[in-house]
Protein backbone atom coordinates (compact mmCIF):
# COMPACT_ATOMS: atom_id res chain seq x y z
CA UNK A 1 0.00 0.00 0.00
CA UNK A 2 2.66 2.45 0.35
CA UNK A 3 4.57 1.85 -2.45
CA UNK A 4 1.86 0.78 -5.00
CA UNK A 5 -0.72 3.29 -4.01
CA UNK A 6 1.42 5.58 -2.12
CA UNK A 7 -0.43 5.59 0.92
CA UNK A 8 1.00 7.23 4.22
CA UNK A 9 2.63 4.96 6.30
CA UNK A 10 0.78 6.10 9.36
CA UNK A 11 -2.46 5.04 7.32
CA UNK A 12 -1.29 2.06 6.08
CA UNK A 13 -0.27 0.56 9.88
CA UNK A 14 -3.95 2.10 10.61
CA UNK A 15 -5.64 -0.22 7.70
CA UNK A 16 -3.70 -3.05 8.58
CA UNK A 17 -4.94 -3.03 12.34
CA UNK A 18 -8.32 -2.64 11.11
CA UNK A 19 -7.96 -5.90 8.73
CA UNK A 20 -6.53 -7.98 11.71
CA UNK A 21 -9.51 -7.07 13.69
CA UNK A 22 -12.24 -7.67 11.45
CA UNK A 23 -10.49 -10.99 10.76
CA UNK A 24 -9.22 -12.17 14.09
CA UNK A 25 -13.42 -10.93 15.88
CA UNK A 26 -14.75 -13.03 12.34
CA UNK A 27 -12.43 -15.86 13.33
CA UNK A 28 -13.77 -16.00 17.25
CA UNK A 29 -16.89 -15.68 16.84
CA UNK A 30 -16.75 -18.52 14.32
CA UNK A 31 -15.01 -20.73 16.91
CA UNK A 32 -17.32 -19.73 19.81
CA UNK A 33 -20.20 -20.67 17.60
CA UNK A 34 -19.27 -24.00 15.73
CA UNK A 35 -16.59 -25.21 18.07
CA UNK A 36 -17.13 -24.06 21.75
CA UNK A 37 -13.58 -23.95 21.92
CA UNK A 38 -13.22 -20.24 22.82
CA UNK A 39 -12.06 -19.28 26.51
CA UNK A 40 -13.82 -16.12 26.56
CA UNK A 41 -12.05 -14.74 29.92
CA UNK A 42 -8.96 -15.25 27.62
CA UNK A 43 -10.37 -13.76 24.87
CA UNK A 44 -11.66 -10.70 27.30
CA UNK A 45 -8.16 -10.44 28.45
CA UNK A 46 -6.69 -10.45 25.32
CA UNK A 47 -9.15 -7.76 24.28
CA UNK A 48 -7.99 -5.70 27.09
CA UNK A 49 -4.84 -5.82 26.35
CA UNK A 50 -5.23 -5.29 22.30
CA UNK A 51 -6.97 -1.78 22.91
CA UNK A 52 -4.68 -0.66 25.78
CA UNK A 53 -1.43 -1.17 23.56
CA UNK A 54 -3.61 0.23 20.63
CA UNK A 55 -3.04 3.20 22.44
CA UNK A 56 -0.17 3.14 23.57
CA UNK A 57 1.06 2.20 19.76
CA UNK A 58 -0.54 4.77 18.72
CA UNK A 59 0.72 7.66 20.72
CA UNK A 60 4.30 6.68 19.74
CA UNK A 61 3.47 6.46 16.28
CA UNK A 62 2.72 9.82 15.91
CA UNK A 63 5.98 10.82 17.31
CA UNK A 64 8.15 8.44 14.97
CA UNK A 65 8.57 9.31 11.89
CA UNK A 66 7.20 7.53 8.65
CA UNK A 67 10.45 6.12 7.86
CA UNK A 68 10.74 4.42 11.50
CA UNK A 69 7.18 3.09 11.19
CA UNK A 70 8.00 1.65 8.19
CA UNK A 71 11.35 -0.18 9.55
CA UNK A 72 9.38 -1.31 13.00
CA UNK A 73 6.66 -2.84 11.05
CA UNK A 74 9.66 -4.94 8.64
CA UNK A 75 11.19 -6.08 11.88
CA UNK A 76 8.03 -7.16 13.43
CA UNK A 77 7.30 -8.71 9.89
CA UNK A 78 10.63 -10.32 9.53
CA UNK A 79 10.46 -11.56 13.37
CA UNK A 80 7.34 -13.26 12.87
CA UNK A 81 8.23 -15.04 9.44
CA UNK A 82 11.47 -16.37 11.24
CA UNK A 83 9.33 -17.69 14.10
CA UNK A 84 7.09 -19.12 11.84
CA UNK A 85 10.21 -20.91 10.27
CA UNK A 86 11.57 -21.81 13.33
CA UNK A 87 8.51 -23.36 14.43
CA UNK A 88 8.51 -25.45 10.79
CA UNK A 89 11.74 -26.36 11.00
CA UNK A 90 12.58 -27.29 15.07
CA UNK A 91 11.07 -30.66 16.96
CA UNK A 92 9.56 -29.67 20.03
CA UNK A 93 9.99 -31.99 23.28
CA UNK A 94 6.91 -33.30 23.22
CA UNK A 95 4.38 -33.11 20.04
CA UNK A 96 0.68 -33.59 21.66
CA UNK A 97 0.74 -31.76 25.41
CA UNK A 98 -1.17 -29.61 26.68
CA UNK A 99 -0.45 -28.65 30.15
CA UNK A 100 2.33 -28.35 32.17
CA UNK A 101 2.60 -32.00 33.75
CA UNK A 102 1.60 -33.83 29.51
CA UNK A 103 -0.97 -36.05 30.98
Amino acid sequence: MIYLLGMPTKVVVGTSLFQIIVTTAYTTMAHATTNKTVDVALAVLLLVGGVIGAQIGARIGVKMKAEQLRVLLAMMVLAVCIKLGLDLLLMPSELYSIGAGGH
